[in-house]
């Protein structure tokens, strides 16, 4: 061997016993495939018969009919752990197969060995060519690693941070499934990585509803109270085949069906609990106080994903008293902190500049060599700029505040610029496939309800009229008339001060919007000093 080679061959007992006869097959690790024409598994090992032996004998692998066997010359145990896990992702999001891997088979947690970077870049990338070449696998590492099915994996190797977060989770459900009420809170600011060790929490949780051990049979949901978010797990529930997409849903849903059933889960996890109802909402069929109360009644444990920062409506608003007192209702609860970001690549002084605006704050506009902050003089001026990006690097899209016009009555409404007549169409949202991943809308503006939670490339930020420039104390002025997203204010019955409570709805969806960017931000101001303000600050 003096490269990569992949050899294809039926999977059968007597095919088997000619190619182990050959001695690389036994004296070097390798990676392996076995598919059909609509399922797959992939694999690793050091005992090769031994361990086609043994699928043969498995229920699920004996219906697939072919072996393609990867090896190489200069493979090691730690070069084909780290490949067989990444290769499950990439699999997963080319959406070729549906595959019956489980997260005991892959590495969990990041790390380093020896010439770890021949094998992710070069070893990799020709594997993943020969691949396409034998039309095992459909579209490029490239767009791949653009598309959200694959960025949220139950399969993506975790930091320690993230694997340490999802053992006590385990371990906390595990613990207390017996209890009537139990609630864990995953605390973090966007970007931290939490829908990540979600999506993983809740792939090993249903693998664990299939195994000997205290939570065989328990009845789990994935709940999330976003649409385009709701996509994703969908999508990836599709092509993992322990995972079904019946149990990923909504909260209005689930509660009422599970009530109107007189029906309990064991364990809820709830993504993006910030848009969790804090109230009534008889337009959406929700009739209770709060939506993590009513399932915290309907569930042995409740996991949520939480940012009191992400908060976007009034109806959703959460204090500090509100979340303590159910804390305080629940058996046994805990609080774990996520910290480090993971989606944007830049410096601390950039993501501190970023959290300044929530506080109305101007800073100077940091300098980073990995990470591009741009301001534009007009709408048209940004857009073009994300059109070359998205040419170059794929994924990046404009989006906005929600201070323009916006109804679903079919009819077209834009984005505009406060001098010129350049406009765009606002985000359209009828397709199963998420809005950033939809070519077509790179010719549009999208709004904070179809990139909450999502990752762009580059990002660019329309910072509509309700943000405006206040020269007297140069800082922000917010002002809550402009803002259009007229759902955000409904329900203010108990906010005292409701004012600050619409600001602090407005700063959260533009701090939202501002981190989507992993390498980039670019910036327009419909407000002309709050423009010009900021191109001060970049010089």
């Amino acid at each position: 061997m003096s490269s990569l080679e992949i050899v294809s061959m039926d999977f059968k007992n007597d095919a088997l016993n000619r190619i182990s006869q050959q001695e690389s097959y036994l004296n070097y690790p390798v990676i392996y495939l076995l598919n059909n024409d609509k399922e797959a598994y992939i694999g690793e090992t050091i005992y090769f018969k031994k361990r086609m032996k043994a699928h043969l004998k498995n229920k699920a692998r004996k219906n697939l009919t072919q072996i393609n066997l990867i090896q190489h010359e200069r493979f090691n145990r730690s070069a084909t752990f780290h490949l067989e896990t990444k290769l499950i992702n990439y699999f997963l999001g080319d959406e070729k197969y549906l595959l019956q891997n489980k997260s005991k088979t892959v590495s969990h947690v990041t790390h380093n060995y020896y010439e770890k970077s021949f094998y992710d870049e070069e070893v990799f990338q020709e594997l993943w060519q020969q691949l396409r070449q034998k039309k095992l696998v459909q579209h490029s590492l490239h767009a791949i690693e653009n598309k959200d099915i694959f960025k949220l994996s139950p399969f993506k190797e975790l930091s320690r941070e993230q694997l340490d977060l999802k053992e006590e989770v385990l371990e906390f459900c595990e613990n207390h499934i017996q209890d009537e009420s139990s609630l864990l809170i995953i605390e973090g600011e966007a970007g931290v990585g939490k829908s990540v060790v979600l999506s993983s929490i809740f792939n090993t949780l249903q693998e664990y509803a299939l195994e000997e051990g205290a939570l065989k049979k328990t009845t789990n949901y994935l709940v999330v109270n976003h649409e385009e978010m709701l996509k994703t797990y969908k999508g990836i529930a599709k092509n993992v085949k322990h995972l079904k997409a019946k149990n990923i849903e909504k909260p209005t849903p689930l509660i009422n069906r599970l009530q109107k059933n007189d029906e309990r889960a064991d364990i809820i996890l709830v993504d993006e609990a910030h848009l969790l109802l804090t109230r009534k909402d008889t337009y959406n069929n929700f009739y209770g106080n709060n939506q993590l109360e009513e399932l915290m009644k309907l569930a042995k444990i409740v996991i949520i994903v939480y940012d009191q920062n992400q908060v976007l409506k009034l109806k959703s608003l959460w204090e500090a008293a509100k979340l303590e007192t159910l804390k305080q209702t629940a058996k046994t609860c805990k609080v774990y902190p996520l910290t480090n970001q993971f989606r944007m690549q830049a410096n601390d002084q950039i993501i501190k500049w970023i959290d300044a605006f929530k506080d109305k704050k101007l800073l100077p506009i940091p300098v980073d060599e990995k990470y591009e902050v741009a301001c534009f003089d007009s709408l048209q001026q940004l857009h073009q700029a994300i059109e070359e990006k998205n040419k170059d690097v794929g994924l990046s899209r404009v989006v906005a505040t929600f201070d323009f016009l916006h109804k679903k009555d079919n009819k077209t409404y834009y984005v505009t610029e406060s001098k010129g007549d350049y406009q765009m169409p606002w985000n359209t949202t009828a397709s199963s496939t998420t809005w950033a991943e939809r070519q077509e809308t790179i010719q549009e503006a999208g709004s904070i309800y179809t990139i909450q939670g999502f990752d762009l490339n580059y990002v660019g930020v329309v910072l509509g009229p309700s943000i405006q420039y206040d020269a007297v104390n140069d800082c922000l002025r917010i002002d809550t008339t402009k803002y259009k997203d007229t759902g955000a204010y409904a329900g203010t019955e108990g906010i005292e001060n409701v004012e600050f409570a619409k600001e602090r709805i407005i700063l959260n969806s533009l701090n939202i919007l501002m981190k989507r960017g992993v390498h980039g931000l670019y910036i327009y101001a419909y407000d002309e000093a709050l423009r010009e303000r900021l191109k001060e600050l970049k010089a």
